[in-house]
């Protein structure tokens, strides 16, 4: 992508000559980690890297266990720029440029479970595993009546929930699950979702000039390929480019 040089909307992260992405590591539609050779990689990690050579810096990212758990840096201006799944009650802490990847939520169940459909999923008794502020979390925390979300510090550790019988299903993006399938044998994922998402670029509330910058790269990406070139190289099911904006 071509850089726009002598931007005033990014003229702090010129000046800083370093560009801070969040990173929340374990949702494959965002990033994960090699546990060997400790590479990140996925959608976000190409995308934050092109947005810095547009901006003509280098890319640092700024690790957090869980993708939930990136808004936290908010509070101590731990980062620039970051990608999530967009959710309303972020909103009073970060301004989202438009969505660049299109899902939904899902159910992950073991073997033998009797869940069939999502909305089977909120019953009493049925505990949800999510990781705690992901996308998964704050939205059925708004639309469960009758389920119980049981809370994890990381994507493995809800997993883990599950296969330990603490949890009758895992939520999370129907993408972020389908690598679980093969971690979990007889697991299956629910053909329908309890949600429709996005994720997005998104920045700290009131930095209207780097949210518009940001929001002209993601359309580019989108029209460019770029996009869908970085779901492809991360093997992502279930997931699309999102429409342009209007």
């Amino acid at each position: 992508m071509e850089r726009l040089a002598n931007d005033d909307r990014v003229a702090d992260i010129v000046k800083a000559g370093k560009l801070r992405i969040g990173i929340g590591i374990g949702a494959p539609p965002i990033a994960i980690k090699d546990s060997t050779t400790g590479e990140l990689r996925g959608p976000s990690i190409d995308l934050g890297r092109a947005l810095a050579e547009r901006i003509g810096v280098e890319a640092v990212f700024i690790e957090y266990p869980r993708p939930g758990a990136v808004v936290d840096g908010v509070r101590s201006n731990a980062w620039d720029v970051a990608f999530l799944a967009y959710d309303p009650s972020r909103t009073e802490l970060v301004d989202y440029a438009p969505a660049h990847i299109q899902s939904d939520f899902t159910y992950l169940v073991p073997a033998g479970s009797t869940l069939k459909k999502a909305a089977d999923a909120d019953q009493s008794g049925i505990r949800i595993a999510v990781p705690r502020n992901d996308g998964s979390d704050l939205l059925l925390a708004r639309i469960l009546k009758h389920a119980q979300l049981v809370r994890a510090e990381s994507q493995a550790e809800a997993l883990e929930f599950v296969r330990k019988g603490q949890a009758d299903a895992r939520a999370a993006p129907r993408p972020t699950l389908f690598p679980d399938l093969a971690k979990l044998p007889g697991s299956r994922l629910l053909d329908d979702g309890f949600g429709a998402m996005t994720f997005a670029p998104m920045v700290p509330k009131g930095q209207s000039g780097r949210l518009a910058y940001v929001a002209e790269f993601v359309e580019d990406a989108k029209a460019s390929g770029l996009v869908g070139r970085a779901i492809e190289a991360a093997h992502l099911h279930g997931v699309s480019v999102a429409p342009a904006s209007k």
